[in-house]
Order: structure tokens, then C-alpha cells, then sequence
């Protein structure tokens, strides 16, 4: 089938080269790099960035800064969330990743000045994914202040390098050349957040200058950045047979269903605060050299880092499989599409816990790139680019205090099903009564590099077009691992067993920052001290060797594309057809049935494409685009590693290995897009398109069920109250059946020009996606039953809306995002859930600007103000896994030209 649909392409492709029409003198550059003016004003980036998408080969959509040093978000993912097609992911408050057309961030490449490269951060929750290592970008790395371009190429060509089915994302950095002599700027705002007391200062400057065929550039941007999530959670539900004994006083009918298991209790009941410290440094440096108009020189330079310092802390429930299983004194349940949950329930004894973590992590990019344009001939022009990145991600402290005690508890759903409601039959704000339980410590680091070289060439071929060819050597290697030690109170006197009266400086009376209830904390420094393991590095003994790998891949491509302008039926037809060569070496090292392990292995295949631009008149465009294209797999797919995730030793419990597969092949996709683009003057444009993707080599996990005995690995790797007879499942990704995505967009902005004034300086931008999409997955919560559901991060209907107001001195705006539901990940083994997911948002912005002079201008920004809940359930019958307010931030600033 695949090649099938590979030879349908290609004859497709020439086909539509052999149509019969008569080129023209009309020569079609081919797409480069665009130069940037200097803009002034919202509007007039609007202006720009829709000159850009009319000018564009492929289907694309950009977005540009309002002034110098000036971006029109206060980060690079909240401002891709405006472009149609794209929807984002947040933490502490502010964009992360995105997906793009239906497809999650693995599918989105992203290039720096025209490098591909890779930036890596973190979540503190392990329901969004923690330390992960995949090939997501994470966009909050970087100051949006140092860039003053993004381009979104939704389409593929063949003079692009090949990976990316969702798209490319290209960030693009400020030259000298962009303004006209000696520029400079400084802007700063300061901040709050409404869960938070510190006040939050922003930075930025730029300074540029050319002298004749010289010019340099550098700029600076800094923040600090305190945020509080605070959130209600579970660690999932499960059914648990309740052991500890059933008061009389419950039905007899719930007793005997809630002793026979059929129950679905919610596991941790917690309520949570989440508390960062986050500094952000962004430089870069540019360095342009014109010695002519035919020859000329660029190096860029590019500094980003991302510190978090963390602490968080949690009230929840541990016992049997973390639910609050004590002796049920009151219990109610729902029956929920066949699964009866416990939606209010009072139990005594039970355990409660208290969990307090301080986390520290920074993620570092560094990168160069050198570039020659040169006009050899009249004919014949080459462009060359060579580059290299680094992305460190290191987080050298995730230290942990759990503290442990008896009493009663009221879990309650009812209220809010999505928010729940707990009280005790004790005070949790007072010392009396807890226990230090273990103290925990881990460490995680990730190294990210990229090599990058690539050459390409033009040659006119007068009247008939233009035949571009170029090659492209890229290195990508990923390599890291995780440390954890663990224990230290079981085998020593603890301090509140032994009535130290000390222990006051180590646990805390009242933690008040939640806005529901006050409980203990444990102070993480203190404790360790006590024991003598104050800052405790771990060493290389301590390394989980099956979460330890590297991945290394060696990509070689080639490409050829013939571009022409034509006249047909009267009308101007732009048109591009190509194709790219690439071969890929692939090698993992890891440990595989406990011994080290290496694996290569490379694949290669061509990627034809085709792009069409016809004019119907001056200002409606017809554009057409098929191709094909490839997206690697994750990096943890493709590791020869296996993980082995702790338990929590309730009877009975199946333990979990991850298992890494080298072998799997690439995603392979065969791409049509059809857009009608109608264009007005000044902002405005009007626009439709429909896509259609169909993926092969789909990626999936299954699993099988085994004695880790017969897994080979070392018993050193087993976790805490397991044995070598306990069963664990074992999941591996595999490749799957094709799969098939389509879509359509909507787009629509104008300024009110037709209003009587004042209203004609109003304006309106408004974009709409649809997209379905679904595949199959293997035995769905370990039923043994194949399931088809969404593509992980496919929301089925984004839209953005904008009102802006805008005069020579001043303006405003109001701004939408929304986002409809979506799934995070299906689970192959885990029995607590099918899948889970992320309800729908909607994030409104506000923004404004007074124009004191020329040179000076003062603003302020209003972010998230309804304090939008995010929330994400267990199952798709809809259960609380974790829901988190980040609050409202508000901004005051001022920037000055010179």
C-alpha cells in the first residue's frame, strides 16, 4: 500500500510537470530567508506577516515582532497559539509545546536561524510528563524578546530538510542588516501574579549599527518569574477490595460491592501547591559582512538559559494503593457508564500523608551558525550554512520528605467533580501525630546535540525557471540518566518518634498558601541535616542503569526542485516540484537483559513534493501542495534501555518495564493541502483550507505480562516489595496500521476602515481548525482489546479571536485562545485508566500601549484573566487526575528607541 501511494505521488508530480503549459520570462525566486523592516505597531505586523504568507511557495503563517525588542507575547508559544492550526501546552502559567494541524510536539521541527535543533525543559508533575526525553520542543526556554520573526511552513517542499509531518517552526533572530544605521532599544515591565506576593521584573535591550558593508547586533533579555500552581489531584482511580472493616451503618448492598472490589476509589486525594522560581537569560549576538551586493556574510550566535527552583507540597492519602482506605464509615457512588465511583465516602483510620520536595533544574542552549550568500553568476547562486547547538537539560536536586500518620477522612466529588473536597477528623496544620516516613533523592541530566551543514544552489535557467540542488549533513546525538537513593529513616531514630523537640525547626506548623486548607510541611533541608545527608550528590553507583542511553543519528540528504512561473488560462501559475534523497544511520547503546548493548542500524528513502500558486486575480490566490514526509520516532521509542517504575506494594500489585525498540521505522506521511486565499488591502485577508494527512508506520505500545525472572535483568534493578516471581507488564512501542488525519482551517482578519470614526481604527482577527483524526492501539488497559481512539494531542476544534484598537498613540487588545479537549497518552498496561487527557480552555488576554513620544512608550498587559482551571482527567469516563489554577498575571512596562 505504501508504495502505491508513493508511485501515485510521483506520477502525480509529473503529471503536473508535463501538463503543457507554456513557461514564461516570469522567474520565481526561490524561498529563502525574508529580509525584515523595521515595523511599527500591532497593525502593522499584521501587515507584514500576511505580505509574507501571500509571497510564500508553500502553505505558511508567520508572525512578527511589533518593534524592536517588542514581541507581541511575552512568550513564543503564547504567540504561535494565535496562528491557525496551533495549540499549545502550559506550565506554571505560560506555553511549552505545541501541536500543530491535530499533531502533537513530536511531530513539529523547529529550527533556530535556519538550523534544526532541539530545546529541553521539565514538569514538576508526573501526570504532565515530568523529565521526558522526547523530540518535543520546549518553546519556554527562550526570551520572546529575541526574536523578531516566526515562521510556521504548515507544507512541505523538497528544498526543506525532511522531518516534521505537523510542520516546521523557523525562529528567527534580529540582524543588523534588518534596520537602516545605528538602532537601539531598552524595555522593561514588572510584574505580579495573583498566587503569588513577589513582583516579577522583565528586561530586554538591543543595540545594532552598520558601518558601509559591516554591522553588528546584540541583544539582551532577562526575567524573573514566580508563579504558584495550586490544584487538586489524584493519583487515578482504582478498584481496591476494602480489607479495613465496613460500619454497619452503610448499605448492605454498597458493603458487599466495596468488599468484592467492584468500587472505583480515587488514589491520593490531594490537594497540592506547586511554587517556581524561575529565571530566564537570553543573549544574541550578529555579525553581518556585504563586501558586495553578490557576496555576504552572517554569524549568529545565540545564548538561552531556563533556571527553576522549586519546591512543592502535597496532603494526600497513602494506605492501599494510595486510595484512603481505612474502615468505611459512610460511603456514596455513582454508576458512571458501568464504572461505579466513589464519589463521597468518610473513612477512619486511614494513612495520611504529607510530601515536600525542593527541585532544582536548568536547561542551557548554545548556538552558532555561520552563513555565505553568493551570487556566483548572473545564473548561478549559492547559499551555505553551517551550524552546531547544545541543549543541556540538568537537574542535580529532586529531594523528597514524605511524613505519615493515622486519622480519619472525608473525600467529597460531589461538590466539584474536578476539584475535590477533603476534610479530617484531626488538625493537619498541627505537629502531633505525623512521622517522618523516607527521604527520598533523584537526579536527572539529558544532553542534546546538533551538527548542522547544508549547501544549496540556484541556477536560472533564463525564461524557463529555475532548477535549485543542494545536499545536507546533519548529527544529532541525545544521551542522559537518572540517579535515585532513597530510604535513611527506617534503620535510624526519627525525630518526632523519639520526641525531639526540634523537629518544630524541621516541620512547619501551618503551610497557608492553599486557598481550601492549611496542613504540615516538612522543611526538606532541615530533615537532612538531622540525618546527616544535607545536599547529598549522587554518584555514579546510584545511576538507574535501564534508564541510562544514548541515541545517535547521522542523517545525509539530497535534494533537487525545478520552480517556474507560467501563464495559464491568462492567470500567473507559481509552481515548485521536487524531490529529496536522505539516509539516516541510527545507533542506540543502552542496557538491554542486564548487559550493555549496541544497536545500528539506517534507513533512506525519497520524498517527492509538489507546490502550486495560481493567481485567479491580483488578489485571490488558489495553492495547492502534496508531498511526503517523515517524522522520527521519540527517543525513549527507539532506546535499548529498559525502565522499571517503583510500586507502591499493595497486595497483589503488576509491576511496569519500558522497553525501548531501535527497529522502529520512521512515521511516513502523504500530505495534501488546497487553500483559497483572498487578499485586502492593508491588514486585511481572508482564507480557507482543508488538509489531508495519511501516516504510515503508526506508533503504538503493547504489552505482554511476565515474571521479571524471565525479563534477564539484574535483581538489583527491582523495586521496593517486589521479587523475582512478581509479575510485571512489559510495554514496548511497536508499529502499527496507518492512520489518516484531515482537517480545515479558517482564518479572517480586517480593519474596520469602513466604520465612521472613531470606530475605523478598530480591527478584528479570527481564526477556526477542525481536525479528526484516530488510530489504533493495542490492548487498551490491559484488556487485551484493541482500541481506536484521537491521536495523542489532537484537539478537534481550536480557535483564536482578537479585537484590537490601534492609533497613532495609543491601543489596546483583547485576545482569545481556545482549545477543546484532547488525549495525552493511551495506556497499553496500566489498569487504572484507558487514557487520560486534558479537558477544554479558553484563555483571554488584554494588552495596551501609550505612546509618550517617538521614542517612548509606556504598556501594560493582562494575562489570563479568568484564571482558566486546567484540568486533566483519568479514564474516558471522565475521572479528576489533576486539576491547577496558575492565577492572573499583570504587567506594567515601558520601552525606549534611541
Amino acid at each position: 500500500m505504501k508504495n502505491y501511494k508513493k508511485t501515485a505521488l510521483s506520477l502525480a508530480v509529473l503529471s503536473t510537470l508535463t501538463a503543457g503549459f507554456q513557461s514564461t520570462a516570469i522567474a520565481q525566486e526561490k524561498e529563502a530567508d525574508t529580509e525584515v523592516i523595521e515595523v511599527k505597531g500591532f497593525r502593522s505586523s499584521v501587515i507584514k506577516a500576511k505580505d509574507l504568507k501571500r509571497e510564500a511557495m508553500i502553505a505558511q503563517d508567520s508572525i512578527v515582532a511589533e518593534d524592536i525588542a517588542d514581541f507581541p507575547d511575552l512568550n513564543l508559544a503564547d504567540s504561535l497559539q494565535r496562528v491557525p492550526g496551533v495549540a499549545i501546552t502550559r506550565e506554571g502559567g505560560e506555553g511549552r509545546q505545541i501541536s500543530l494541524r491535530g499533531l502533537g510536539p513530536d511531530f513539529t521541527r523547529v529550527q533556530v536561524n535556519g538550523m534544526e535543533a532541539l530545546g529541553t525543559s521539565s514538569s514538576p508533575m508526573d501526570s504532565r510528563g515530568a523529565v521526558g526525553r522526547s523530540r518535543a520542543f520546549d518553546f519556554n526556554i527562550f526570551a520572546s524578546e529575541l526574536f523578531n520573526q516566526i515562521d510556521v511552513k504548515k507544507s512541505y517542499s523538497a528544498d526543506q530538510e525532511e522531518g516534521g509531518i505537523g510542520g516546521t517552526v523557523n525562529l528567527r533572530t534580529a540582524k543588523p542588516f534588518d534596520y537602516d544605521g545605528f538602532q537601539g532599544a531598552v524595555a522593561g515591565s514588572l510584574g505580579t501574579n495573583t498566587n503569588a506576593e513577589e513582583s516579577n521584573p522583565r528586561i530586554a535591550g538591543m543595540i545594532s549599527n552598520t558601518w558601509g558593508d559591516f554591522g553588528a547586533l546584540a541583544s539582551v533579555a532577562f526575567s524573573q518569574k514566580n508563579s504558584s500552581e495550586y490544584g487538586s489531584n489524584t493519583y487515578r482511580w482504582r478498584q481496591v477490595r476494602a480489607t479495613n472493616g465496613i460500619s454497619d451503618s452503610v448499605d448492605p448492598d454498597t458493603a458487599a460491592k466495596a468488599a468484592a472490589g467492584e468500587l472505583w476509589f480515587a488514589r491520593g486525594n490531594r490537594y497540592s501547591v506547586w511554587n517556581n522560581d524561575q529565571e530566564r537569560l537570553g543573549l544574541t549576538t550578529a555579525l553581518q559582512y556585504r563586501p558586495s551586493n553578490d557576496l555576504k556574510f552572517a554569524l549568529d550566535l545565540m545564548h538561552g538559559r531556563l533556571e527553576n527552583t522549586l519546591d512543592e507540597h502535597h496532603l494526600s492519602t497513602g494506605g492501599s494503593s494510595s486510595t484512603a482506605l481505612g474502615r468505611i464509615e459512610a460511603l456514596d457512588y455513582v454508576d458512571n457508564n458501568g464504572d461505579l465511583e466513589v464519589m463521597k465516602a468518610t473513612f477512619s483510620n486511614s494513612t495520611i500523608r504529607t510530601e515536600n520536595r525542593s527541585d532544582y533544574n536548568e536547561s542551557v542552549f548554545n548556538q552558532l551558525t555561520f552563513t555565505t550568500d553568493w551570487q556566483i553568476s548572473d545564473k548561478l547562486g549559492m547559499k551555505f550554512q553551517l551550524g552546531t547547538s547544545s541543549s543541556d537539560y540538568d537537574q542535580p536536586k529532586v529531594d523528597k520528605v514524605n511524613l505519615t500518620r493515622r486519622g480519619g477522612i472525608t473525600t467529597d466529588y460531589t461538590v466539584d467533580r474536578f476539584y475535590g473536597q477533603h476534610s479530617y477528623d484531626f488538625d493537619p496544620a498541627a505537629i502531633a501525630g505525623w512521622t517522618v516516613k523516607d527521604i527520598y533523592f533523584r537526579e536527572d541530566y539529558i544532553a542534546t546535540d546538533f551538527d548542522n551543514g547544508k549547501v544549496d544552489f540556484d541556477y536560472s535557467l533564463d525564461d524557463a525557471g529555475i532548477i535549485s540542488f543542494g545536499a545536507n549533513y546533519k548529527k544529532f546525538g541525545n544521551s542522559g540518566n537518572r540517579r535515585e537513593d532513597a530510604g535513611y529513616v527506617e534503620n535510624k531514630a526519627t525525630p518526632l518518634n523519639n520526641g525531639v523537640k526540634t523537629i518544630s525547626e524541621a516541620v512547619t506548623n501551618v503551610y497557608s498558601g492553599h486557598p481550601y486548607i492549611s496542613w504540615v510541611q516538612a522543611d526538606v533541608d532541615e530533615l537532612q541535616k538531622f540525618y546527616g545527608i544535607h545536599d547529598l550528590a549522587l554518584g555514579e553507583d546510584r545511576i538507574i542503569q535501564t534508564n541510562s542511553y544514548t541515541v545517535e543519528e547521522q542523517t545525509s540528504s539530497f535534494y533537487s526542485q525545478y520552480s517556474w512561473d507560467s501563464m495559464v488560462g491568462g492567470k500567473t501559475l507559481r509552481g515548485s516540484i521536487g524531490a529529496r534523497y536522505y539516509k539516516t544511520t541510527l545507533t542506540s547503546k543502552g542496557v538491554s537483559q542486564g548487559q550493555n548493548v549496541t544497536i545500528e542500524r539506517d534507513y533512506s528513502g525519497v520524498l517527492p513534493t509538489l507546490n502550486l500558486v495560481y493567481e485567479l486575480d491580483d488578489e485571490l490566490l488558489l495553492r495547492f501542495g502534496a508531498s511526503q514526509n517523515l517524522t522520527r520516532p521519540s527517543l525513549d521509542a527507539i532506546s535499548v534501555s529498559a525502565n522499571v517504575a517503583q510500586m507502591t506494594g499493595s497486595p497483589g500489585e503488576v509491576g511496569k518495564i519500558t522497553i525501548g525498540n531501535p527497529d522502529l521505522e520512521p512515521f511516513e506521511s502523504t500530505n495534501f493541502d488546497v487553500a483559497l486565499e483572498q487578499y485586502f488591502e492593508g491588514v486585511g485577508s481572508l482564507s480557507a483550507a482543508v488538509f489531508w494527512k495519511d501516516i504510515e508506520n503508526f506508533i503504538v505500545t503493547e504489552v505482554e505480562t511476565k515474571k521479571f525472572s524471565e525479563m534477564g535483568l539484574p535483581e538489583s534493578l527491582l523495586p521496593n516489595g517486589a521479587t523475582v516471581d512478581s509479575l510485571f507488564d512489559i510495554t514496548s512501542p511497536q508499529n502499527s496500521d496507518s492512520s489518516t488525519i484531515k482537517g480545515a482551517e479558517l482564518a479572517f482578519q480586517r480593519d474596520f476602515d469602513f466604520l465612521p470614526a472613531p470606530f475605523n481604527q478598530m480591527g478584528m482577527i479570527a481564526n477556526y481548525t477542525w481536525v479528526d483524526g484516530t488510530t489504533l492501539y493495542r490492548n487498551v488497559q490491559g484488556t487485551g482489546q484493541d482500541q481506536v481512539k484521537s491521536f495523542p494531542g489532537l484537539s478537534k476544534q481550536s480557535y483564536n479571536l482578537t479585537f484590537y484598537y490601534e492609533t497613532d498613540t495609543w491601543g489596546g487588545r483583547v485576545a482569545g485562545a481556545h482549545r477543546s479537549d484532547y488525549i495525552n497518552s493511551v495506556e497499553g498496561g496500566l489498569r487504572d485508566h484507558d487514557e487520560s487527557g486534558f479537558h477544554a480552555t479558553t484563555y483571554i488576554d488584554f494588552s495596551a500601549f501609550y505612546k509618550v513620544s517617538e521614542a517612548l512608550k509606556l504598556s501594560i498587559e493582562a494575562i489570563n484573566l479568568t484564571n482558566q482551571r486546567e484540568e486533566q482527567y483519568s479514564d474516558s469516563n471522565d475521572r479528576l487526575y489533576n486539576t491547577t489554577t496558575s492565577g492572573r498575571t499583570y504587567m506594567i512596562g515601558m520601552a525606549y528607541k534611541f
